[in-house]
């Protein structure tokens, strides 16, 4: 596979290498189950199978991030070689309800501040970044005014980020998720509405083949413009790579030619069960960085 890819894409086996492999998990207090997220068993077990089926890092999907022990997850990271490629919100908006944008103004309230927690806890763990998905809520939630809203909320977020040396990538949802960003261009032209440099985008080549009309060319433009901050991981049936329809060779290849050096982690439905779905990720993806 490694050689197939580079002689398809004239790109070398040391470009290849560069790209880091992570897996979404979620931790302990979230309250219930997360359908995206991947392994068994408690954290340090989660942990091990990462470390042990080749994963670089995890992104921790947390719902209480003020009570996550940086400490203690340090410890564990190291004893297992592991980074943390992210901090994710998703786990706060699927299992409490709390997005930035709510009909509930109390609501929202509470989202802003699990968000600088977020913040905090990336910023603990020498995370690069936190993502915000469907944690940022909808603007038919709101109505007139809310676009302006969550513009605000981001910049005055990315404020605090940046002081604390982490970013934010905001995902680019398809329109069965979302309203507000659903593809690269519309990403793009609200990061120049918020207008702060600790503001990304998240491309999921799951959303990308919903949303898109080419696999590759949102991944090339995002990079052209330095604002690809983080990448997920999942095929158009939303199984794992490979599984599907989705032409990976051609995106690895795309985002080793920008530049790209950052984490690709998996978020992906956890079947036929979260370990084999991890595992099966892990293989495939390995068999194309060659690494």
């Amino acid at each position: 596979m490694v050689s197939y890819l580079c002689n398809r894409f004239h790109i070398s086996v040391a470009e290849l290498s560069l790209m880091k492999l992570a897996l979404a998990i979620q931790t302990p207090e979230v309250p219930r189950l997360v359908p995206v997220a991947l392994l068994s068993g408690t954290l340090e077990e989660k942990l091990a199978k990462a470390a042990l089926w080749g994963a670089d890092g995890v992104e921790l999907m947390t719902s209480h991030p003020a009570q996550v022990d940086p400490d203690s997850m340090q410890t564990l990271l190291g004893q297992y070689g592991l980074q943390i490629a992210a901090v994710a919100s998703g786990a706060i908006s699927l299992a409490l309800g709390y997005t930035l944008l709510n009909v509930d103004p109390e609501i929202s309230q509470k989202a802003r501040a699990r968000l600088y927690e977020l913040i905090d806890l990336a910023a603990a763990l020498h995370a690069p970044l936190v993502t915000i998905g469907s944690f940022r809520g909808k603007l038919v939630w709101v109505g007139e005014g809310a676009r302006d809203q969550l513009v605000e909320i981001l910049r005055q977020a990315g404020v605090y980020a940046q002081a604390r040396s982490v970013r934010i990538a905001l995902e680019a949802l398809n329109r069965y998720e979302g309203d507000i960003v659903n593809n690269h261009v519309e990403g793009l032209a609200f990061l120049e509405e918020v207008s702060h440099p600790a503001l990304g985008l998240l491309l999921d080549t799951y959303h990308v083949n919903i949303e898109e009309s080419s696999w590759t060319e949102p991944f090339q433009r995002v990079l052209q413009a330095g604002k690809l901050f983080h990448v997920h991981l999942g095929d158009n049936n939303r199984l794992p790579p490979g599984k599907g329809l989705i032409d990976f060779p051609a995106i690895v290849a795309a985002l080793r030619r920008g530049g790209y050096d950052g984490f690709l982690t998996a978020e992906l439905l956890a079947r036929p069960d979260p370990d084999t779905a991890a595992r099966e990720t892990l293989t495939y993806m390995r068999s194309l960085l060659g690494n």
